[in-house]
C-alpha cells in the first residue's frame, strides 16, 4: 500500500539510468530542465503580484511588523543565475515605523523563505504547523529594534531549482475536509519553507467528470461507481478502488473544483510551480461499453476481503490504446482551459501498485512514450513526474525493464522522486524508505541521513538531481524533522546535526534552557536516530491491536547493559504473520530520561504551545512502548495460565489508555473532534453529514471492507493517537480481547478467536456509524498531567528496567 512518505527525497531528471555514489558533482540533472526553467520563469505572475503575495503572508503571520519588512523580486542575474534569496538592511530605515529589512528574491517563494531565513536565525523564531505548537514569534523584538544583518547583506542561493512537497495520498489522510482558510495556511507554511513544487490534486473529480461526460459519453451513473468517498479519492485515483465511501455528491465536486481554483491562484501567485494531476490510465467500468474495441484490463483485488466487485478491481486502459492518448490529451487541455494556465508538470504513476502485464523492455518503452506523448499533446512544454517508489518494491522493475521506462521519455522531460532517501536512497541502491505512514503519530527520524543525504545525492557522479522535498503521506506531525529538511533546500554542504538541534530547541520554545537542550539530544540519538532500515509504520498496540490468537506469541526474557546497569524487557521471541511487531529501535530508559528533563523544566515553558505539544508527544511515546510492554506481560502470564496475572497486567494497560486519553486532550494536535468536525461541515445536508462523518471514521479504523468474521486488510493503517478515539474505540476494543483472554484460561479451552473477531468487528462497524460529538479544543493542564502519568507508570521500578536492547 501507498505509504506515509519519507522526511525527506530527491527529486532526479533521468537522462541516462544511474545509481552510482560519489564526491563528484555534476549539474547534468539542472541543465537538462533548462529550458522548462526559462519558460516557467516567462510565465511567472508580474514581480508586483508575487510581492504583494509576500507582503500578505506577512501580515498573516506577524501583522505587527508589517511595515518593518520590504519585498522585491529580482532576476536571476542578479543571483549569478541562480534562484535565491537576500536580505539586507534596509537603506531607509531611520526611526520605528520605516522598512528596516529588505527582502529580495527570485520568486515570491524565495522572497517569503528569506523573511522565514531572518526571522529563525536572526532573531531566534519557530515556524511549524498549528496542531505541532504553531508558531513560536515571541522571540522576535519588537518594530523598529529589529537585529541588523551584516553590512554586506545575506545571500542564499538554492543549490538546486526545486523543493518538493506532498504525497498523491496526503490530499486523504490530512487535506481531505480542508476548506480555504485551512488551504489558505498551508500554502503560506509552504512558501515561508520554501515549497516551489507543490502537488495540487485537489477537485480534479470535477475535471475528470467534465472530460468524461463531455468527450467520452459517460453519464453521472458510470462516475459515481468511479470515484470513491471524499477520504478514498487518492486511492480511486490511483485505481486502487472505486466507488468506497461514495458516491460523490455534486455538490462536493463543484465546491472542491472552486476551492482548487483558489489553492492555484495563491500558489502562481507566490511563484509557485503547482503541479498537477495527469492520466494514468485508470477509466470507468463504463468506457468499454463505450469503446469494446478498446484495450481495456480488470486489474486484480487490492485488499479487499472477498474481492467484493463493488469497490474491488479497477479498469486500466492500455497506454499503447490510441484512447489513451486521447483521454490523456483532454484531460490536460481541460485543467489548462478551467484554471487558465499550467506550469508543464504533471504527476502520473500508471504503475504504482499496479505491475505492467509484461516485462519485455520494448513493451515498458511503448507504454512510458505512450503516457508522455497523452500529456505532451495536451501541453507541448509538459514534464513527466513520477514516484520512484515502484523501483523498490515491486521486484517487476528489474535493470532492463527501469532502464526501458526511463529512457522512454525524451530527455529533460521525466523526474523521478526518490522517495525515503533518507535511509535507502534509489540514487545508490535503487531502493527507498518510508517516513511516515498514514498520518501515524509517532516520534521517529533519520536526522543525520536528512542533514547529509541531499548533499551526497547532488555531489554523486552524473548527478542528475533538480530538487528535493518532502513526502510524507501524512503531515503535522514529527515538526523537527520537516524544519531540518525544508532548511537543507538552501544549504549547499552538510550541516553539523547536534549545533542545529540546540538551536532547534532554543528557537521552538523561544528560551535557551541548557537542560531542554540535553533532552533533545537525548531524542537525536535515540527517537530520531533510526538507524535499522525498518519501515516505520506504527504497530503500536494501543492503536493496531493484534489480532492473533495468544498461544501463538512467543515471549522471552532479554538482558542488556546500559549505562553500566543490567537491565532487561519482555520481548517476542518469535510470531506469525498476523501480529506486525511493533518497531523499536531506541533505548526507552533514556527516552524516559528526555521525558523527565522536559517534566523538570515545565514551570518555565508550560505557557509554550510547542513545549506543551513536544511534552504530550513525548509522554505519549513513551506511555505507548509501556503499553507495548504491558501487552507482553499479558501474553506472559496467560502462557504460564496465570488469571489473576493476565487480569491485573489487562487492567493496568487499559488504565493507561484512558490515562493517555486524558494526556492527548491537554492539546489541540492530538483530538479526533476536528477530524470529524471539519468532515461534517462540508456537508450541504444530513445524508452527506453521515456519509462524510462515516468516511472519517473509517479511514482511522478498519480503512476497508470486512465480513462479521473477517476484518480488513487494512484494518489500523491509519490509526491515530487522538483523544477521543482512545476512550471511545482503542480501549473498549482492547477490553473484548483481554475478556476472551480470561475466559480461556477460566474455561480451560482455547482462545475463541472467531468470536473475539466478530465482536470486534462489530464494535468497529457500530462505531463508524455512530453519531458521538467529540471536542475540537484541548482541556486539561499538560504538565500537570504528563507529571502525574509519569510518576504513576515510568519512574517505577519495573519501568526503570525496560530496555529494548
Amino acid at each position: 500500500m501507498e505509504a506515509n512518505f519519507p522526511a525527506f527525497f530527491l527529486l532526479f531528471v533521468f537522462t541516462f539510468c544511474s545509481f552510482v555514489s560519489s564526491a563528484l558533482s555534476s549539474t547534468v540533472g539542472v541543465d537538462s530542465i533548462s529550458r522548462l526553467l526559462e519558460i516557467q520563469d516567462r510565465e511567472k505572475a508580474p514581480a508586483s503580484v508575487q510581492e504583494a503575495a509576500a507582503r500578505a503572508v506577512l501580515h498573516r503571520l506577524l501583522p505587527s511588523h508589517s511595515s518593518s519588512f520590504d519585498f522585491r523580486i529580482v532576476s536571476k542575474g542578479q543571483c549569478g543565475g541562480e534562484y535565491c534569496f537576500m536580505i539586507r538592511n534596509h537603506p531607509s530605515f531611520r526611526r520605528p515605523g520605516d522598512p528596516e529589512i529588505l527582502l529580495a528574491g527570485t520568486t515570491g517563494v524565495e522572497v517569503v523563505a528569506g523573511l522565514h531565513w531572518y526571522l529563525k536565525h536572526w532573531c531566534g523564531s519557530h515556524i511549524s504547523w498549528d496542531k505541532t505548537g504553531g508558531s513560536q514569534l515571541f522571540s522576535v523584538p519588537k518594530a523598529g529594534f529589529l537585529p541588523r544583518v551584516y553590512d554586506t547583506g545575506i545571500l542564499v542561493k538554492r543549490p538546486i531549482p526545486w523543493s518538493y512537497y506532498q504525497n498523491a495520498v496526503t490530499s486523504s489522510y490530512s487535506f481531505a475536509w480542508w476548506d480555504w482558510k485551512r488551504w489558505e495556511k498551508e500554502i503560506d507554511w509552504m512558501a515561508l519553507q520554501g515549497v516551489n513544487l507543490p502537488l495540487a490534486f485537489t477537485g480534479q473529480e470535477a475535471i475528470w467528470q467534465k472530460v468524461f461526460q463531455e468527450k467520452f459519453n459517460m453519464s453521472n451513473s458510470d462516475l459515481d461507481d468511479f470515484f470513491g468517498g471524499p477520504a478514498f479519492l487518492s486511492w480511486s485515483r490511483m485505481a486502487n478502488l472505486h466507488g468506497w465511501g461514495g458516491p460523490l455528491p455534486q455538490s462536493w465536486l463543484d465546491q472542491q473544483l472552486i476551492l482548487q481554483k483558489k489553492i492555484l491562484a495563491r500558489m502562481y501567485e507566490l511563484g509557485m510551480t503547482p503541479v498537477l494531476p495527469a492520466f494514468s490510465g485508470n477509466v470507468p467500468a463504463a468506457l468499454k461499453n463505450t469503446f469494446p474495441s478498446a484495450k481495456i484490463t480488470r486489474l486484480g483485488n487490492w485488499f479487499s476481503v472477498k474481492s467484493d466487485p463493488r469497490w474491488c478491481c479497477t479498469y486500466l486502459l492500455d497506454a499503447t490504446d490510441p484512447l489513451f492518448i486521447e483521454i490523456g490529451k483532454a484531460f490536460v487541455e481541460r485543467q489548462v482551459q478551467e484554471y487558465g494556465t499550467t506550469s508543464h508538470i504533471y504527476n502520473c504513476d500508471t504503475f504504482d501498485e499496479n505491475t505492467p502485464p509484461f516485462d519485455d523492455p520494448e513493451y515498458i518503452s511503448s507504454l512510458g512514450a505512450a503516457i508522455f506523448k497523452g500529456m505532451e499533446n495536451g501541453d507541448s512544454e509538459a514534464v513527466w513526474l513520477m514516484q520512484g517508489w515502484l523501483f523498490s518494491y515491486d521486484p517487476f522493475w528489474r535493470p532492463p525493464q527501469m532502464k526501458a521506462l526511463l529512457h522512454s521519455v525524451p530527455v529533460g522531460k521525466l523526474v523521478v522522486l526518490d522517495l525515503f532517501a533518507e535511509v535507502k536512497p534509489i540514487w545508490i541502491t535503487s531502493e527507498c524508505m518510508l517516513h511516515n505512514f498514514a498520518g501515524n503519530i509517532e516520534m521517529y527520524g533519520v536526522l543525520d541521513a536528512i542533514a547529509s543525504g541531499p548533499i551526497e545525492a547532488r555531489k554523486s557522479v552524473n548527478s542528475t538531481m533538480v530538487g528535493v522535498g518532502m513526502s510524507m503521506e501524512g503531515i503535522e506531525q514529527n515538526p523537527i524533522v520537516y524544519d531540518l529538511m525544508s532548511e537543507m533546500a538552501f544549504h549547499h554542504e552538510e550541516l553539523d546535526v547536534k549545533a542545529w538541534v540546540d538551536r532547534y530547541s532554543t528557537r521552538r520554545y523561544g528560551r535557551l534552557i541548557p537542560s531542554i537542550q540535553d533532552a533533545w539530544n537525548i531524542l537525536y540519538h535515540t527517537v530520531y536516530n533510526c538507524t535499522d532500515g525498518a519501515n516505520n509504520k506504527n504497530r503500536d498496540v494501543i492503536v493496531a491491536f493484534p489480532d492473533v490468537d495468544p498461544s501463538l506469541i512467543s515471549v522471552q526474557q532479554e538482558w542488556s547493559h546500559h549505562h553500566g546497569k543490567l537491565e532487561s524487557r519482555t520481548a517476542v521471541k518469535e510470531v506469525t504473520e498476523s501480529y506486525d511487531r511493533p518497531h523499536l529501535w531506541y533505548s526507552t530508559s533514556e527516552v524516559i530520561r528526555s521525558l523527565k528533563l522536559f517534566i523538570s523544566n515545565g514551570d518555565e515553558l508550560s505557557r509554550s504551545s510547542t513545549y506543551r505539544y513536544d511534552l504530550v508527544d513525548l509522554t505519549r511515546q513513551a506511555l505507548a512502548k509501556y503499553a507495548n510492554e504491558l501487552f507482553l506481560k499479558v501474553i506472559e502470564a496467560y502462557h504460564s495460565q496465570d488469571v489473576h496475572g493476565v487480569a491485573f497486567h489487562s487492567q493496568r494497560f487499559l488504565d493507561v489508555v484512558e490515562d493517555m486519553d486524558t494526556l492527548l486532550a491537554c492539546h489541540d494536535g492530538f483530538l479526533l473532534g476536528p477530524w470529524l468536525e471539519s468532515a461534517k461541515q462540508l456537508a450541504q445536508n444530513e445524508q452527506q453529514e453521515k456519509q462524510f462523518e462515516w468516511n472519517g471514521r473509517t479511514q482511522i479504523t478498519m480503512w476497508y471492507d470486512n465480513t462479521e468474521e473477517e476484518p480488513s486488510l487494512l484494518r489500523d493503517y491509519g490509526n491515530k493517537y487522538w483523544s477521543g478515539l482512545l476512550r471511545d474505540y482503542y480501549g473498549p476494543r482492547a477490553t473484548i480481547y483481554f475478556k476472551y483472554l480470561i475466559e480461556s484460561l477460566e474455561r480451560g479451552e482455547d482462545f475463541r478467536l472467531k468470536e473475539w473477531r466478530r465482536e470486534w468487528i462489530k464494535l468497529t462497524n457500530d462505531w463508524q456509524t455512530r453519531g458521538n460529538i467529540f471536542s475540537v479544543r484541548g482541556t486539561g493542564d499538560a504538565l500537570n498531567t504528563s507529571r502525574w502519568l509519569f510518576n504513576k507508570y515510568l519512574s517505577t521500578p519495573e519501568m526503570e528496567l525496560i530496555n529494548p536492547y
